[in-house]
């Protein structure tokens, strides 16, 4: 593939992404609408149930969307994966964009937010999942770069390894607030009891925000810095052996 045809590729992906988080910023103002019509804040209100699982599912179907242009678009597997990072990390970023035009909000980068529900609410100020987004494009921009030099170009253990660390240790950034509040409420047990749901989702309405573990998270993005570095040096060195040799 050449340079023209992957520029291309990125920009069908960047124009894909957009659209997916225009379509997201403006279910998100529907359902603020809904439950939050004098503007959203903390505590979160009240939903029953059945909309949680709907919502629930809504952002499961948007990640096998979001995987699915990077399948279709890839060469390799390793490409795959790197153009799925590439459409979430424009798609998130793009979200907040649109949301900012549309309604004004967020007020500032530091302004929380609701990140995700699966499987249990991550929440943080906005800037926290930016962050990630501009890692998650870096690391799509190598792998197709080297990919297009050479196509067997992989992702070895160690930088798998310490991706799922790093992304692991954010997560906890993500959901520690939330889970220290609603285990001071409930035993672990609770979770996965299917009767307790209704009274789970009634006390998560009295969860405010109070301080987001910052040093956790700059852990966990190290990591994942350390690891795209090691994939970028360790292919560099792969090519530039082929080129003199």
């Amino acid at each position: 593939m050449n340079n023209k045809k992957i520029i291309q590729v990125f920009i069908y992906l960047t124009v894909f992404s957009i659209a997916m988080g225009y379509l997201e910023s403006a279910v998100v103002i529907y359902l603020r609408m809904i439950f939050y019509p004098e503007g959203f804040m903390f505590p979160l209100k009240a939903i029953d149930q059945h909309t949680a699982i709907v919502e629930i599912l809504r952002e499961t179907a948007t990640l096998i969307m979001l995987a699915g242009a990077g399948i279709i678009a890839g060469r390799t597997k390793t490409e795959k994966f790197g153009f799925f990072l590439f459409c979430f990390a424009v798609w998130d970023i793009f979200y907040y964009v649109f949301l900012k035009l549309l309604i004004g909000w967020p007020e500032s980068l530091f302004t929380w937010d609701i990140l995700f529900l699966i499987p249990v609410t991550w929440v943080g100020p906005v800037i926290a999942p930016v962050i990630n987004s501009m890692t998650m494009i870096a690391l799509a921009g190598l792998i197709s770069y080297f990919t297009d030099k050479n196509l067997s170009v992989q992702i070895k253990k160690t930088e798998w390894l310490l991706l799922i660390l790093g992304s692991l240790v954010i997560i906890v950034s993500y959901t520690l607030d939330y889970m220290n509040f609603m285990l001071g409420r409930f035993n672990v047990s609770d979770f996965f009891d299917p009767s307790m749901q209704s009274e789970i989702l009634e006390n998560a309405t009295g969860y405010i925000p109070q301080e987001f573990p910052w040093c956790i998270f700059i852990i966990g993005e190290s990591i994942l810095i350390i690891s795209v570095f090691l994939f970028f040096y360790r292919n560099r060195k792969i090519i530039t052996k082929k080129i003199y040799t």
